[in-house]
């Protein structure tokens, strides 16, 4: 099932656990000219379903730095306001209770013949024929027997994987009561129409779980474009925890936005460095990057 026929819509999914810096503002802009060039309708959702990690503070700094880049949104949702979609979701798929522990599942990979020692840890299904009913349990999809592949809109990429043996049963809802991250997007993005999902590099490999999970309970597949993560000096990506600087500091200290969003454009390398001026605003980009073809490798809703 795809979503060539539907309305264009997209969509930038932010956590609030912190300020916002360049890497997710250039992921942020990337996406946001995506769905203006296309015409279409474009989503502000806070994912803050781990309440423990989010700050109150974050939601309104992330909208100020938005809105001083001027990229606008057509409408906002916070996941957690949305907690019974995703309970009512869960109830269709096949789901087992889990009490294992991390260093319970460490032991049981570790001690298993043959086991396969990749990037990802993959569950070795101990709690399929039961579990202990007096700790508290995690739910995990028991994921079907199949191989699941999956194209990236932008690269051209395609990307196959076995859900049995290369991802295996994982969490939909942690023994907290938290929802995963994998499932809410899946259930959300189905419920908000979005077709187009513009993310970084980093979501790439954990796509065709996403797309397993649309399947089975019988929602459409958007069209997915994986964009490079922002670096340091140092070739490391960008992250909150590692005191990447906030987009915030430079907005507070005057900044202008204009400078700011050509250096973002420039620091992709997909246009000649002569080709960005100095100082642009987010409506002027969008013909630019057609008329440079930073937009080329995507295609429009017309050649999908």
């Amino acid at each position: 099932m795809n979503v060539v026929d539907q309305p264009m819509v997209g969509r930038f999914a932010p956590s609030p656990t912190g300020a916002m810096h360049l890497g997710n503002a250039r992921t942020a802009l990337l996406a946001w000219l995506h769905t203006r060039a296309h015409g279409g309708r474009h989503i502000l959702r806070f994912e803050d379903l781990d309440s423990g990690r989010m700050r109150n503070w974050a939601y309104d700094t992330t909208r100020r730095d938005l809105e001083w880049l001027g990229l606008d949104w057509d409408a906002e949702y916070r996941q957690s306001g949305r907690l019974g979609l995703y309970a009512e979701a869960l109830n269709r798929l096949d789901t087992y209770p889990c009490t294992c522990s991390r260093k319970e599942i460490a032991a049981a990979i570790q001690a298993s013949a043959g086991a396969p020692h990749g990037e990802e840890d993959i569950y070795p299904g101990i709690c399929r024929s039961g579990s202990d009913p007096d700790r508290p349990a995690a739910q995990r999809w028991h994921v079907p027997d199949r191989t699941v592949c999956v194209s990236d809109d932008l690269t051209s990429e395609t990307l196959c994987q076995h859900l049995g043996s290369e991802v295996g049963d994982f969490v939909l809802q942690r023994n907290d009561g938290v929802f995963a991250y994998h499932f809410a997007v899946v259930v959300d993005d189905a419920d908000m129409g979005v077709t187009d999902i513009l993310r970084g590099t980093d979501l790439w490999t954990a796509t065709p779980r996403q797309v397993a999970l649309q399947g089975d309970l019988g929602f459409p597949t958007p069209r997915y474009f994986h964009v490079p993560l922002m670096t340091d000096f140092r070739g490391e990506r960008l992250a909150k925890r590692d005191g990447a600087p906030p987009l915030m500091a430079l907005r507070e200290a005057g900044e202008s936005p204009g400078k700011v969003l050509s250096e973002l454009v420039r620091s992709l390398g997909w246009l000649p460095f002569n080709a960005v001026p100095d100082e642009i605003s987010a409506m002027d980009l969008i013909p630019l990057c057609y008329e440079t073809g930073l937009f080329h490798p995507m295609k429009s809703l017309s050649q999908t």
